[in-house]
């Protein structure tokens, strides 16, 4: 049985990094299902305002490469087959060839993304933590701005207008903020979801 040792608050834990394991992957499908109901919808463009991404990125960070990568393609499936965990509380194969189609195909590529650049290191600058999150948030920005491209008959520039350019600002607030999240928390997580 693998098991870790974690500091938190001066005191000692034992923790069996498989329970955790799961444990992590469910509560990242959990969150990023929580933050598609957090959605403010835009009146010129086809997708919403969600805290999604922040979930995705702090899922990478935290999980590593291969959770995190379970985490956002757990949460596609248990959307596809039917729980109301995409935004507006839909669900079904259908919202992946919606105008959103790409952002949420970009969740397991950006979490991925994420992992991947952190690498398995028990500390990290600030700088490289944001600049991870950063083109984890590019790789999903990408996605769904070709399959917006491609779903609307549109160039990529208009694309990028509708599908990025009203986002950056927010985004921007939610990967500072993720950052600062996992700065703080980084050895522990990484004690227990990384080799």
């Amino acid at each position: 049985m693998s098991q870790a040792l974690v500091k938190v608050l001066d005191k000692e834990y034992v923790v069996n990094k498989a329970a955790a394991s799961i444990i992590g992957v469910i509560s990242f499908v959990a969150l990023t299902a929580a933050g598609a109901y957090i959605r403010i919808p835009l009146p010129f463009t086809p997708v919403p305002i969600t805290l999604q991404t922040f979930f995705v990125i702090l899922a990478g960070a935290m999980l590593g490469k291969k959770l995190g990568l379970i985490s956002q393609f757990s949460y596609l499936l248990v959307g596809i087959f039917g729980l109301p965990v995409f935004t507006g509380g839909l669900y079904g194969f259908a919202r992946l060839m919606g105008p959103t189609g790409g952002y949420l195909l970009g969740f397991i590529l950006a979490a991925y993304v994420v992992g991947t650049l952190l690498g398995n290191e028990q500390e990290h600058c600030f700088v490289k933590i944001v600049g991870s999150m950063f083109l984890g948030l590019l790789v999903l920005f990408a996605t769904g701005t070709i399959w917006l491209s491609v779903l609307l008959h549109i160039s990529l520039a208009q694309a990028f207008m509708l599908g990025v350019l009203p986002f950056i600002a927010g985004d921007v607030v939610k990967l500072m903020a993720a950052a600062t999240i996992y700065q703080g928390i980084q050895k522990q997580s990484r004690a227990i979801f990384t080799n």
